[in-house]
């Protein structure tokens, strides 16, 4: 049944600062843990509920919550075994099965690539994955006990897992301030990666300690006696360097061992903060200070909230030496970070002092919800927020790309290339089809698909959030407005010059090379899409092609012969809105500058309004084998029963059209409702056959279509 003398000690240690409910609760998750992984072994061989325990014990030292360790002892339940998150809601409350799951899927997440920028990534991902702080902390306990076991492991995985920490867990805890768990993972770390550096540095440190300890008790009595004489009250200790630190000061600076092992430190912990500079005072009065070598990290505090004085000091026989001056506030922030805050709760107004100093210390780090007064309370709404405006998704390769928050598969499609940008027509989250404009969220895997002939559409622009993606697609369109209206007015151009008995291929080239320079133009392409888009006239250009002097408008008729459309013309024909024509209307079209040709109805009263301009008006008709849909509104008067909106969708729909947006009004009284759609038809026919089923509906009264 797993290791109950082990559990003893955890139980111990936590009842130090638990009530006896918590410790019966502690008590039945482990029982509950022993269960679920019983018959599982460790590599060591030892029963696998000794991992979970360790875990839970490392966690009692920063005095966590019962809510926590109860999370620890659970926390591979849900990978290793058949029990799920309803289980663990249902026996130990939501938040603990919250805060498994959360541990879970941090598990889940194998970091791929060694790359600086891929770690700093990662990092920041999981910070930003994990809504409630302790989730890191329980993942950071969880890696300590394992870094702490790793030589069962083979050499291969080892080195596999050293690196992971010293890239990306290490980093966290030093965000999170916690200095010793930092040190022991960087330590462990390079113990693991590197063994035989880490042998040789051992053995020169232990050498270098002989011969060093009477140098450091001198200093130490000479600190003493002068902070004594200043009436400083204070306790000064010798600090050990640990190796990795020692390594990468060699590596960085390239110094030898005897340069870094010559660097005496000394730490210093005094009453208040008054008494830190003081206490500088004191000592640079005692030993002459570096130049340049001071920084006052009390003033302004590291992003991690740590605080001290730092001075470096010409020691006897010239000996740097490294003081770090704090009050015991400090030392205990500096020691256990984030965890500081309910490791050494007092009272408490004191706990909100705390979380007020914690609002100003990590104001980069974590984001503070409350100035509740219980620190279970409290810790719920300490939310590692650290990088709040980006959004870390994975490729399919599983690179990470950072987004701004709100990003959708279209910016990250943008992201990954603009070729699959332009061409994307959905995407994968995490293996399920969603729509384009889906917002993405931490960790999500987005995969996009696209289709060769595909292209932006200029509705995504209402929901792109990064300037990539947007001035692409405006760019796109842009270009495809260019070509698609050089394509009209090449029809305009050639129907004006037909209304003047001229084919286009006999229009003289220096006629062309004439145009162009008189009216500053650089191309053929670019006459015509001025046509298209309405800011030359056809047959102004037709005449002066062909010489024929000025336009006279009384001389000349109108232009024989109306051009075709089929309404796919793209972006360079509009059909207006406000009377949505569709195949069978008769139609008119007028040439807007800068908007290109469009598309009013005969009857429609706001063309009626702008007929004052005859150059400006073509007759235009529908061709026969138009290949799109068409919107077009109408609107029924029904009485109101229930059901009636289900019977009109359906009629609808078994029509073989489409609807594109349906809005309710009531009518003048209860008795009856106004209903508009918005469908999508091919054309006249096609919408008079869903007029006559609708009509054929009991429940409607009036139905007619709407041209305004």
């Amino acid at each position: 049944m797993g290791n109950m003398s082990e559990a003893d000690v955890l139980l111990r240690q936590a009842a130090g600062y638990l009530k006896p409910e918590d410790l019966a609760q502690l008590e039945s998750a482990y029982r509950f843990s022993a269960q679920a992984h019983d018959g599982q072994f460790r590599k060591s061989g030892e029963p696998y509920v000794s991992h979970p325990l360790a875990v839970a014990e490392i966690l009692t030292q920063w005095h966590l919550d019962p809510q926590a360790l109860t999370a620890a002892l659970l926390h591979d339940v849900m990978e290793d075994t058949a029990v799920t998150k309803a289980e663990i809601a249902e026996k130990f409350g939501k938040m603990v099965a919250d805060l498994v799951d959360g541990v879970s899927k941090l598990d889940r997440i194998e970091f791929e690539s060694q790359e600086h920028e891929q770690a700093e990534n990662f990092r920041k991902m999981l910070l930003a994955m994990t809504r409630d702080v302790r989730v890191i902390l329980i993942k950071l306990a969880d890696r300590l006990h394992n870094m702490r076991t790793l030589d069962v492991m083979q050499p291969k995985k080892r080195a596999r897992i050293a690196r992971e920490t010293i890239d990306i867990y290490a980093p966290i805890a030093n965000r999170l301030g916690l200095n010793g768990l930092f040190q022991e993972l960087q330590e462990l770390s390079f113990r693991h990666l590197f063994p035989t550096r880490y042998k040789v540095l051992q053995k020169a440190v232990n050498s270098a300690r002989g011969n060093r300890r009477e140098v450091v008790n001198r200093i130490l009595e000479a600190i003493r006696t002068r902070l004594e004489e200043s009436g400083i009250a204070a306790a000064v200790s010798g600090r050990e360097k640990n190796l990795y630190s020692i390594y990468r000061k060699m590596q960085e600076k390239h110094l030898t061992f005897s340069q870094v092992s010559d660097i005496f430190g000394f730490r210093v912990i005094v009453k208040d903060v008054p008494a830190c500079y003081w206490t500088m005072g004191a000592l640079h009065g005692l030993y002459k200070p570096i130049p340049g070598k001071f920084k006052d990290y009390i003033a302004i505090p590291k992003a991690n909230g740590y605080q001290s004085l730092h001075t470096t000091l010409f020691g006897p026989f010239g000996m740097p030496i490294e003081v770090q001056i704090r009050t015991q506030e400090m030392h205990k922030l500096a020691e256990a970070g984030v965890a500081s805050h309910w490791l050494y709760k007092a009272s408490d107004t004191e706990l909100s002092e705390l979380q007020q100093k914690t609002h100003q210390w990590l104001q980069s780090l974590l984001e503070m919800q409350t100035q509740s007064g219980s620190s279970i309370e409290f810790l719920e709404h300490l939310k590692v927020d650290l990088f709040p405006d980006a959004v870390y998704v994975f490729t399919p390769k599983g690179k990470i790309l950072a987004m701004p928050q709100g990003s959708t598969c279209v910016d990250f499609a943008y992201a990954v290339h603009t070729d699959i940008g332009n061409r994307c027509i959905s995407a994968r989250i995490n293996n399920e089809l969603v729509p384009l404009r889906t917002v993405l969220r931490n960790g999500d895997r987005v995969e996009i698909i696209t289709a060769a002939h595909a292209k932006p559409n200029p509705a995504w622009l209402n929901y792109v959030v990064t300037g990539k993606a947007r001035s692409h697609i405006r760019h796109f369109l842009k270009t495809m407005q260019y070509e698609e209206s050089a394509q009209l007015g090449e029809r305009l151009l050639n129907q004006a010059l037909s209304a003047l008995q001229t084919r286009p291929e006999q229009v003289p080239e220096d006629n062309w090379v004439k145009l162009l320079k008189d009216g500053s133009l650089h191309s053929k392409q670019e006459v015509l899409a001025e046509i298209g888009l309405g800011k030359l006239l056809a047959f102004v250009v037709a005449r002066r092609l062909l010489q024929l002097g000025d336009y006279d408008p009384e001389a000349s008729a109108r232009l024989p012969g109306s051009m075709v459309i089929r309404g796919s013309e793209g972006l360079a024909l509009q059909l207006a809105k406000c009377c949505h024509p569709i195949p069978g209307d008769p139609i008119i079209g007028y040439i807007r500058k800068g908007h290109g040709l469009i598309v009013h109805t005969h009857d429609c009263p706001v063309a009626r309004k702008t007929r004052g301009d005859p150059d400006k008006w073509l007759d235009i008709e529908w061709s026969s084998d138009t290949d799109r849909l068409f919107a077009v509104n109408i609107k029924l008067v029904v009485s109101n029963q229930r059901g009636a909106l289900a019977r009109l969708a359906a009629e609808i729909a078994e029509a073989g059209a489409n609807i594109d947006n349906v809005s309710l009004e009531p009518g003048d009284s209860s008795a009856y409702a106004n209903i508009h759609f918005t469908l999508q038809v091919k054309n006249r026919p096609h919408l008079a056959l869903i007029m006559r089923g609708l009509r054929r509906i009991p429940e409607v009264i009036r139905i007619n279509r709407l041209k305004g």
